[in-house]
């Protein structure tokens, strides 16, 4: 099966930080999602993969606020490196609440989708961790295999 590169080349060569922070409601944790994709097109994952991180975001983010959302803020921060993706979020929310957590379909659905996720509390309260790689066939150049010439 060929796969279609989402942008042109590779262009990430070093490592670098993107940092979002959204109020921790479901329509502004969309943001969390495109912000993915974006950054995920620009390391040359395919539209699969992309929609794959994009679905464990959503996991991840459930779990960590619920369906209704919280009082407080998701602070994001994308790891961006050749060939990876790693986000971390942690919820600054205003009451001191555990996070939802994830099911057991959830792990399921998130073990097919990325390389590593985590959802956990700790002192610093609840936070989140996924990582995606591309894991795609690549030709000499680490340019998407596209099948011409």
């Amino acid at each position: 099966m060929l796969q279609k590169r989402c942008y042109g080349p590779r262009i990430v060569t070093t490592v670098d930080e993107v940092r979002l922070v959204v109020p921790a409601r479901p329509e502004f944790l969309r943001l969390a999602r495109v912000t993915a994709a974006g950054l995920a097109g620009r390391l040359g994952f395919s539209y699969d993969e992309i929609e794959d991180l994009r679905l464990a975001i959503d996991e991840l983010c459930f779990g960590l606020t619920g369906s209704t959302g919280r009082h407080g803020t998701v602070e994001l921060t994308y790891r961006i490196e050749p060939g990876t993706l790693t986000v971390q979020g942690h919820g600054k929310f205003l009451e001191a609440i555990n996070p939802i957590g994830l099911t057991d379909l959830s792990k399921v659905i998130l073990g097919a989708l990325v390389d590593e996720h985590s959802l956990s509390t700790d002192t610093d309260g609840p936070h989140f961790r996924l990582v995606k790689r591309r894991h795609r066939g690549k030709d000499k150049d680490d340019r998407a295999v596209t099948g011409s010439p």
